[in-house]
């Protein structure tokens, strides 16, 4: 059995052929999942810490399990992240163990993969000017993924609650052709994208429908919970809607459920996933006018894509 470190994932996981690559996965049979969350009740006002666990199967090709420890007070007793993951990879026809992977590194390139397939798909050709809200750990992945992935892009203006975080984000990147910086106008960032991506873990939307331009493309990351959304419902009224996978977004994630719920959408709504983008059972883009919404929720099946992908990777290279 492999083990694969954070190190060999990162130098994998390139965008272009990661997003290939889980472009074609998504043309297969989806993975059957099943989630376990355990929690550890902590004394106030210590934050609840968290035990997930991800399991995928796809029938014949391979099955995965990821365990991820989501340890919040890190954030203030350490300078450790808050989540650490392992992922193991089963042949499918087998059940042999084929490896263990770094699951945090996982998790950042399978989740920017997701948002750049998203954006492969539905963006508008020929964008320049992309809109970054949050300045987390996923924000330096995605901004590299959708630039690698739109090649026109020449700016990427980075906004966050703290501005320090976002002036430091914007500094430390380097991306040929790119200029990035950061704002303190959340408004004028949103109307000028035309690439808009946000993973902030906000509950209250933070991105106003009538702020939002005609033609831009809305990659949304944040939200995770029944509870969070990242846009309000013009925003939603005013895109078309798409999804990385029904399955773990309608009913499970706020973005799309609440608005299902108040009556502002309906289930049918949802226009496609990616399942039925990669396929060519359904249809992207109509116009270079209209909003694009994606909801990136994303899901074990995505793990184990990506952990596929890159053993493979690692099997062909010796």
């Amino acid at each position: 059995m492999l083990l694969i470190t954070a190190e060999q994932v990162h130098e994998i996981c390139r965008y272009p052929d990661l997003v290939n690559a889980l472009e074609e996965f998504h043309k297969q049979a989806p993975a059957d999942l099943k989630d376990m969350l355990m929690t550890s009740v902590q004394p106030e006002p210590e934050p609840d810490n968290h035990m997930l666990i991800r399991a995928a199967w796809s029938h014949g090709n391979a099955l995965g399990l990821k365990s991820a420890a989501v340890f919040p007070g890190n954030r203030t007793r350490s300078t450790l992240p808050v989540i650490h993951a392992a992922f193991t990879l089963f042949d499918g026809k087998t059940g042999v163990p084929s490896a263990t992977i770094d699951g945090t590194s996982l998790t950042y390139y399978k989740t920017a993969g997701d948002s750049a397939l998203g954006g492969k798909l539905l963006a508008r050709k020929g964008i320049s000017r992309m809109a970054m809200i949050g300045a987390g750990a996923m924000a330096p992945h995605l901004i590299r993924a959708h630039c690698e992935i739109q090649q026109t892009i020449r700016e990427v203006v980075i906004w966050n609650r703290t501005e320090l975080k976002a002036q430091e984000l914007a500094e430390s990147l380097n991306i040929p052709s790119v200029s990035i910086r950061a704002t303190t106008d959340l408004e004028s960032a949103v109307r000028e994208a035309e690439l808009l991506s946000s993973a902030t873990m906000t509950t209250d939307p933070i991105i106003r429908g009538e702020w939002l331009s005609d033609g831009t493309h809305l990659d949304l990351i944040g939200a995770f919970t029944i509870e969070m959304r990242e846009v309000d419902d013009d925003a939603i009224h005013r895109s078309r809607v798409f999804v990385d996978s029904r399955k773990t977004t309608i009913g499970e994630i706020g973005e799309i459920t609440i608005p299902i719920e108040t009556g502002v959408m309906s289930e049918s709504d949802v226009l496609a996933d990616l399942y039925q983008l990669c396929s060519g059972t359904a249809r992207g883009r109509d116009s270079d006018n209209e909003i694009t919404l994606f909801k990136n929720g994303g899901g074990g099946h995505l793990d184990l894509m990506t952990a596929q992908f890159i053993f493979d990777s690692v099997q062909n290279s010796t």
